[in-house]
């Protein structure tokens, strides 16, 4: 039996890869002779850099940015096999982790520290960026961003403005002469796996807001932030980014970077199982085995389970889904074609046990699942 495996991590417990080799010992022990691919997986979030590096033979490059509060903090990004190619999560620069949970607050904290690590990637000779947009902490629309690679934001006066959401209150222009030339070199793809507008009532501020430290009076102060932004956006490139699908992706950094990087939005999944090699992996496969932490009603929305799945029903190839825990909702799987979702736990224990014994959870129950399917053939 040929089997792919495709799991994304199991945050907090094993990383893609990890959850992959465990999968693998478990159905060695029920069919020695099996042929087992693993490509670990991500849907644009956590993980995705990893994942690329991994899947093409690269390394990872560290460079020293500002947090997004302005800090110096370690960060960097995964140069891939192609010697060209770099993946950048936003979260290592501008990430909410980075940050206390008492000093959340999207008036301040900027993108400014992503712009640098853009900025850092172009020295070392790349020109094809995929950016993952995972776990901001920021609502600024990218214009943190934009003003590390050349942009000036200026006031009414003509000064340049500070860093944060906030600043954009006082926007009178936007100059983008000064902006990086090698970016009209190069091709920027975005992991954005939401379809929220920048502004409005399902923009980045009203939705994404809240869970930054945003209070309903700075979600209503950011919104009107950003529509300046943008106003004054489409002004000096022509991009209108108010209403675009996915634009209020990362606190609006989406929406920035289709604006001034000619930038273009795309799955995460597709992104990373495309880079991968996941299709041509599948078109030989007879079985499919993927999973997440957790699956639930959102999982058909865009996570891995979902990318995958669609990839292996185009080549007619069965798909088996395992999850740390299984919630509700999962029933769209089925409708977009998974044959099964087994969740790992074989017993009643807490959830902190559950994360501790990952490993063998996941290889006892790719053991018993890899038995049930051999008995059907």
């Amino acid at each position: 039996m040929n089997i792919v495996i495709a799991p994304d991590s199991f945050k907090g417990s094993l990383s893609a890869l990890g959850v992959g080799r465990a999968l693998e010992k478990g159905i060695k022990r029920a069919i020695p002779e099996s042929v087992t691919k693993i490509i670990p997986m991500a849907d644009g979030g956590e993980g995705t850099m990893d994942c690329l590096i991994e899947a093409t033979g690269g390394r990872f490059v560290g460079a020293q940015v500002q947090g997004p509060l302005g800090r110096p903090i370690e960060s960097g990004f995964g140069l891939l096999g192609d010697g060209e190619t770099c993946v950048i999560e936003m979260a290592m620069s501008s990430g909410l982790y980075l940050i206390g949970r008492h000093e959340r607050n999207p008036l301040r904290t900027t993108t400014y520290g992503f712009g640098q690590l853009i900025r850092t990637a172009l020295d070392e000779g790349c020109r094809n960026f995929i950016l993952a947009l995972g776990g901001s902490a920021t609502n600024d629309g990218g214009a943190g961003m934009l003003q590390a690679l050349g942009v000036e934001l200026l006031d009414e006066a003509g000064q340049p403005l500070g860093y944060g959401g906030g600043e954009l209150a006082r926007l009178a222009a936007i100059r983008k002469d000064g902006l990086d030339p090698r970016l009209a070199e190069s091709r920027f793809t975005v992991a954005c796996d939401v379809d929220n507008p920048l502004v409005g009532p399902h923009g980045a501020s009203a939705v994404f807001g809240p869970q930054k430290g945003a209070t309903p009076e700075m979600v209503a102060e950011l919104d009107r932030c950003l529509r300046r932004f943008a106003d004054l956006t489409e002004r000096e490139t022509g991009v209108a980014i108010h209403d675009l699908p996915g634009a209020g992706a990362a606190g609006g950094l989406s929406g920035g970077i289709v604006a001034y990087l000619n930038g273009e939005l795309e799955s995460g999944v597709a992104i990373v199982g495309r880079t991968a090699g996941l299709e041509e992996a599948v078109r030989t496969a007879d079985l499919v085995i993927t999973g997440e932490g957790q699956v639930d009603f959102q999982t058909a929305r865009g996570k891995t389970p979902w990318g995958v799945t669609r990839t292996a029903q185009a080549h007619g190839v069965p798909v088996i889904v395992v999850a740390g825990s299984v919630g509700t909702g999962i029933e769209a799987l089925y409708e977009h074609g998974v044959t099964a979702v087994f969740s790992i736990v074989n017993r009643p224990m807490t959830l902190e046990e559950a994360m501790e014994k990952t490993e063998p959870l996941l290889e006892a129950a790719a053991e018993q699942l890899i038995r049930i399917v051999q008995l059907r053939a």
